[in-house]
């Protein structure tokens, strides 16, 4: 999986999109629609300089050639000329789908757990490293067998933490920290995963009857497992697909790593489909909701949830503030993929612009 992160979004543990039910198939067929930066909402008031920071952590790796002269501009750029950087050298372009595709936005964030690094009577829930004979294609072990004991003994282990609900959530995220008593920790990202297709915990207990759909959540879903540990961990289970995870070596300020192996940058770092959208490239988010975000990221990271033109993971951050912030981030709007002005007129050349 290019990815550090297997499924970006709180959204996908529950298997919910932005308007509720079950997640649509989006069509395929792209559109592509050249823009005026002066029909981008709130283009005016962002802060350029800080998407151009990111940009340029980008251009170590340029999404093709027509990104070579770009990047070696934008490296030379000041932070003061960023605004009139992308105006001149990029265009904006609205990629749009068939009947739905929609635009759904939601984010997602690191976890960060409590754990040792030896199991204790407090930390007795591994949290394990790749086995060497994972197989590369096709189903392994379910969780139900690893959790049974599978695995035990042969010192996978990288950490043990707390509680079987967190680690759950690490493995939907991705990737996460592991903060040892007295200081230190682990830094951990997506290794390798069983082969089991990933089922949502969220519809099983909307199907259960346990939860209404409208109340499903990340924190309803932690709260029912912590009080019902036999039947939450049964229900665990009903997700047969095992995340496992390595050690990552990721200065302790910056962010997570993405599928460009850059430090994520919280809520200018998105997640996309790069079949629509060049990793690297800088995209202008337009989400709407209870809190607007008028802001231009930079497409870093994808995940098997994220699939269609219009359809963004927006980085949140690390821990559970920016876990429950990025849990109620589902909304509609729109995202305009910024491209070199060559690149911009060869997909979309019918255009008076």
């Amino acid at each position: 999986m290019a990815s550090a992160w297997l499924l970006p979004g709180v959204l996908a543990l529950l298997g919910l999109g932005a308007g509720g039910g079950a997640m649509a198939e989006i069509e395929t067929a792209p559109r592509h629609e050249m823009l005026r930066f002066d029909e981008l909402d709130g283009w005016a008031g962002d802060d350029h300089a800080a998407a151009l920071a990111v940009f340029q952590t980008s251009c170590h790796r340029p999404p093709g050639p027509d990104w070579d002269g770009v990047c070696a501009v934008a490296r030379r750029t000041e932070p003061a000329q960023a605004r009139a950087f992308f105006e001149a050298f990029f265009r904006p372009v609205l990629t749009t789908a068939g009947p739905g595709g929609g635009t759904v936005f939601t984010a997602y964030y690191e976890p960060e757990l409590a754990g040792s690094p030896r199991r204790t009577a407090r930390f007795d829930v591994p949290l394990y490293a790749v086995p060497p004979e994972l197989p590369e294609g096709g189903a392994w072990l379910t969780r139900a067998e690893i959790e049974a004991g599978a695995l035990a003994g042969r010192n996978l282990e990288i950490a043990w933490v707390e509680d079987p609900v967190d680690l759950f959530f690490l493995q939907v995220q991705g990737s996460g920290r592991v903060r040892f008593p007295g200081g230190g920790g682990v830094r951990v990202g997506y290794g390798g995963k069983n082969g089991h297709e990933y089922r949502s915990v969220g519809l099983e207990m909307i199907r259960r009857g346990l939860v209404e759909e409208h109340r499903a959540s990340a924190e309803v879903i932690r709260a029912f497992v912590r009080t019902n540990p036999d039947e939450g961990r049964a229900l665990l289970r009903h997700n047969a697909s095992y995340v496992f995870f390595r050690e990552v070596e990721v200065d302790p300020a910056l962010g997570p790593l993405g599928a460009l192996n850059l430090s994520l940058v919280p809520h200018r770092s998105i997640a996309v489909d790069p079949g629509y959208h060049p990793l690297g490239a800088p995209v202008w988010i337009e989400k709407d909701g209870a809190a607007p975000i008028r802001r231009l990221a930079v497409a870093q990271d994808t995940g098997s949830a994220i699939r269609g033109a219009q359809r963004a993971d927006i980085f949140w951050g690390t821990g559970a503030e920016a876990g429950l912030a990025a849990g109620r981030v589902r909304d509609g709007g729109r995202m305009v993929t910024l491209l070199p002005v060559r690149a911009a007129y060869a997909l979309a050349p019918d255009t008076g612009l």
